[in-house]
C-alpha cells in the first residue's frame, strides 16, 4: 500500500521561506511506483475547506499552481528518492494551513490534477504557520 509522509512544516515570519517534502513508500493498489503517478499539494486553513495548491505531472515537465501561490511556490519531484517538494517563498499569513501531499495514479502522463477526487492517496499533513 502506498504511504505518503510530509516533512518540513513549521513556523516562519511573513516574507520567509519553507520547503516541504513528501516521501512515498510502497506501491499503489495496482502496483504502480512513484514515477508513474502525478503528485499534488493541498492545504486546509482553520474553518475552511481544503484547497488545491500545486501539482506536477508524471512526466515531470508540467506544473500547475493555484493563483494564490503562483510565482511564490514551486513544486518539484525527485523520482530517484520517491520524494516531491514544495518550495514556499515570500510567505504570507494567509498561507497558514495544514499542507497535504497527494498522489494521483489515474492521471494522464502530462496531466496536472487540481481536484481532490483525482487523488487516491493522501499524507497526514504538516502544519505551516506564518506570522505577521
Amino acid at each position: 500500500q502506498l504511504s505518503l509522509v510530509e516533512h518540513g512544516g513549521g513556523s516562519v515570519q511573513a516574507g520567509g521561506s519553507l520547503r516541504l517534502s513528501c516521501a512515498a513508500s510502497g506501491r499503489t493498489a495496482s502496483g504502480r511506483t512513484f514515477s508513474s503517478y502525478a503528485l499534488g499539494w493541498f492545504r486546509q486553513a482553520p474553518g475552511k475547506e481544503r484547497e488545491f495548491v500545486a501539482a506536477i505531472s508524471r512526466s515531470d515537465g508540467n506544473t500547475y499552481y493555484a493563483d494564490s501561490v503562483k510565482g511564490r511556490f514551486t513544486i518539484s519531484r525527485y523520482n530517484a528518492k520517491n520524494t516531491t517538494y514544495l518550495q514556499m517563498n515570500s510567505l504570507k499569513p494567509e498561507d497558514t494551513a495544514v499542507y497535504y501531499c497527494a498522489a494521483a495514479p489515474r492521471a494522464g502522463i502530462f496531466h496536472t490534477p487540481s481536484y481532490e477526487n483525482e487523488y487516491d492517496y493522501w499524507g497526514q499533513g504538516t502544519q505551516v504557520t506564518v506570522s505577521s
